[in-house]
């Protein structure tokens, strides 16, 4: 199942990629996302910069069938790896989430650029589970949840910009 986000921000890209690099943001959006319990990292490797959250869920949100298969708490590791800036400051890369224990994934493409009132972010990604004959329901459950998170990811970023 596809999920194509576009965020606008009105910093610069430098403005608005030291906010999604800072350990301190990544915290912030995993707590405002309603996880349990959260860590948090940024690595420097070679040109690119690494990005990744490990959240405990609740999945009181998922269907009885999904919650099944996962049980109270669900947990979701997200890394994004973001190239080294272009002159213009613009950013490309990739984001990865794995739900361990779960056959469930997304895997997309990141754009970070200037527009709109300072910067535009785009997400493109492809949301895949795995599972016979109900990949498809999960996808469609999970879809609304993972939006969501986009949407907060956002706003926090706005709230950290505005600082």
């Amino acid at each position: 199942m596809k999920i194509a986000r576009t965020l606008e921000y009105a910093a610069t890209p430098e403005e608005v990629f030291a906010v999604l690099a800072d350990v301190a943001f990544q915290e912030a959006k995993c707590a405002a996302t309603g996880a349990i319990s959260y860590t948090a990292s940024v690595k420097a490797e070679g040109d690119a910069t690494v990005i990744t959250t490990e959240r405990e869920l609740p999945a009181d949100g998922l269907p009885d069938f999904a919650r099944s298969m996962v049980g109270n708490t669900l947990k979701v590791v997200e890394t994004q790896t973001w190239e080294a800036p272009g002159a213009d400051g613009a950013r490309t890369g990739t984001v990865a989430m794995t739900v361990p224990g779960a056959p469930i994934t997304l895997k997309g493409r990141l754009a970070l650029e200037p527009g709109g009132p300072g910067t535009v972010e785009h997400l493109d990604g492809d949301l895949k589970a795995s599972i016979p004959l109900v990949g498809g329901k999960i996808e469609k459950a999970a879809s609304p949840a993972i939006e969501d998170a986009i949407t907060i990811e956002g706003m926090t970023a706005h709230e950290w910009l505005a600082r």
